[in-house]
Order: C-alpha cells, then structure tokens, then sequence
C-alpha cells in the first residue's frame, strides 16, 4: 500500500504531465497557423509551381484541416481518456509533422521536423515513451514512401537510408538526454531529501538544547534568554510579570519514595503548568524542582489568578505513589515596573518565593501580602 506522500506525489507529478501534454496541444496550433500562413505567403509572394485551385484547395484547406481536426481528437483524448493522453499526442504531432514534410519535401532539410515528436517525448522524462513517436516517424516515412511515387522519386538513395538512420539517432540522443536528465533530477532529490534531513535534524537538536528532557519546558538557559528579551520589551510598555514556583517538601519525596517518583511529580506539574498558560506565556524548569512563569498581556489579578490556579489544581491531586497525599507549590510573584532592572525583579520574586517557603508554603506570596508575613 502506497503512504499518503507517494499517493500525493504521484498525483502531482501525473498533473505535472497533463499540464506539459495541454502545453504542447497549444504548441500545434502555432505550428499549424504558422504554416497555413508561411504557405499563403510563398504562394502570394514567390513563384509557386501550382495553380489557384489546387493551392487553396489540395495545398491549403485540406491539408489545414486534417491537422485541426487532429489537434481537436487529441484534445478530446486528453479530457476524457487521460490515459491515452501520450498515443493521441504523438499520432497527432507525427501527422502534422509529416504533412507538413509531404507538402514541403522540395525542401532538402524539411525532413528534420520528424525530430520535432521525438524531442517532444523527452519532456516526459520516460525511455519507454521516447520509442513510440520514434515508431511513429518510421511507420510515417514507410507509408509515403512506399505510397507515393512522386514523395519516392525525389528522394535520393542517400535519403533512403539517412532518413531512418536520422530517426533512429536522434531517439538514441534523446534516450541519453532522458537518462542523464532523470540522473540529475535524482541527484536533486537525493540533495532536497538530505537537505530537509539536516533541517529537520537541527530543529530537533535546537529544541533539545532548549528544553529540559524530563518536563519539555524550557530549560534555565533558553529561559534566561526570554527573559531578557521579555523585559527588553516591557521597558517598551508590554505587561510582564513574573513567577517562581517551586515544589514543597521535594527532597523529602525523593528521599522516601525515590527519584522516579520526583520524576514523575515534576513531570506532572510541569503538565498542569502548561494546562493552564497561554500560548503567549513562557515556563521553564529554571532548576531542580523550581519552575519560572513569564506572564503578558494580564494585569496583575489576572496573573495572580493564573498562578493560584495552578496551585490549587496541583493541592487538590491526590498521588498513589505517595500513599495517597498531596503535591503542595510555593510561588513568588511581581510585575514589571519602572526603577527595577531584570536583576532586581527576579531578586524580588525570588524573596517573595523564600517568604512563601518561611510561611507555611502551599501560598501565593505577592506584594500585597508580603508585608503582612511575621
């Protein structure tokens, strides 16, 4: 079974197809009005061994006509029978190809356009579809020759042999220039393909190094990075305030019911940290069991209702692992206001943190309350 990118590649690739086939349709009709008007004006212009009657009629209106007609039956093919597209499209260049050589034979090089179907073959990058024009031109040249005494007459013993051996070279050149191309082209992929490799592998890598393996939060040094560009732009007026959290009592769980229970304890908080955040917010691990929350776009209740959810959140779980007690938080939190460099405003939050440790933990330590702390 085919993956969903193989299906979507082949689809384009055979849309890709269809387009070069309609592009070549409308390619025809050049050739075809091109030719009806270079004949009109080498019969009005020049000495033209043919009389009105037989030029108009035999030379020019018939001749026109049969090559519009085949344009329109291959067009038809091409709406209704895709899949015969590429046979309607080589039976009718070789006809316009070889009436036009029919009706111009006097001229010696005209016999170069049976190449004219053959090169268009190489477009489609396909070896097995360059030999049925080639076919085509020598079924082509077979019938007038042995069909038309005077198309045979003027033709040389020279041109008996050099006509197919023409045909058949120029499809050999054709045939390596569909190999070298389709050589190049998956060389190409090979690069695109390595390419997007290494970028998504250096995606990978800039997000490891940015994030702490346990709780896929940023870690301490991509945070101190948005850290200082976050308070960059709240000394610009963005509203930023910030938040340590950390978890009560850590030590104890990790010495009584080992560290793959602390692992999962900061996993977890971790989660409900991002559970409740904005898109626009950024948490970290800043280290150990402490978390760091920058907050825009909120005013100061707002903030301080986000990080009392988290901490209300986590009180109410009830842990098996723990003999079915609860996880407890402390947090620090300030806003960004003028007078106070980053320094100062990550001081603050960190003694705001420290009260809430002093106080009984399990509290939100704020401004507001900071003075009422014994």
């Amino acid at each position: 079974m085919k993956s969903s990118d193989s299906v979507f590649d082949h689809l384009e690739h055979v849309n890709k197809q269809q387009k070069w086939i309609r592009n070549f349709l409308r390619s025809y009709w050049v050739v075809v009005f091109i030719h009806f008007f270079a004949q009109l004006g080498a019969f009005l212009f020049l000495d033209y061994p043919a009389t009105a009657y037989h030029f108009f009629v035999h030379i020019l209106l018939i001749p026109t006509s049969c090559m519009v007609l085949m344009i329109v039956w291959a067009d038809w093919i091409h709406r209704t029978r895709l899949q015969l597209s590429y046979y309607a499209l080589f039976l009718t260049s070789t006809f316009i190809t070889w009436t036009i050589i029919y009706l111009n034979y006097d001229i010696r090089i005209i016999t170069a356009l049976c190449l004219m179907p053959i090169f268009s073959a190489v477009i489609f990058f396909n070896k097995r579809l360059l030999w049925i024009p080639a076919l085509l031109q020598m079924f082509a040249f077979l019938t007038l020759y042995f069909a038309d005494p005077h198309f045979r007459t003027f033709l040389t013993p020279f041109d008996v042999i050099s006509i197919p051996a023409f045909i058949l070279g120029g499809t050999f050149v054709a045939h390596v220039i569909v190999s070298s191309g389709s050589e190049i082209l998956n060389h190409l992929h090979h690069t695109m393909q390595s390419k997007q490799d290494l970028i998504v592998k250096n995606a990978i890598m800039s997000k490891i190094s940015k994030t702490d393996g346990l709780t896929n939060l940023y870690n301490q040094v991509s945070f101190k990075d948005y850290y200082d560009t976050a308070f960059d732009y709240a000394s610009q007026g963005v509203t930023l305030h910030l938040a340590l959290l950390d978890i009560d009592n850590f030590k104890l769980i990790n010495d009584t019911y080992g560290h793959q229970v602390g692992d999962k304890v900061l996993g977890t908080v971790a989660q409900i940290i991002q559970d409740h955040i904005s898109s626009s917010d950024i948490a970290a691990r800043y280290g150990g069991e402490e978390f760091a929350l920058l907050i825009f776009d909120k005013t100061f209740d707002e903030a301080y209702a986000l990080v009392e959810n988290i901490r209300r959140h986590l009180a109410r779980l009830h842990w098996a692992e723990l003999d079915n007690q609860t996880v407890t938080i402390s947090i620090g939190l300030h806003s960004c206001e003028p007078g106070l460099n980053k320094e100062q405003l990550f001081e603050q939050v960190d003694q705001y943190l420290y009260h809430a440790k002093r106080s009984g933990k399990n509290k939100t330590i704020t401004s507001h309350s900071v003075g009422s702390i014994a």
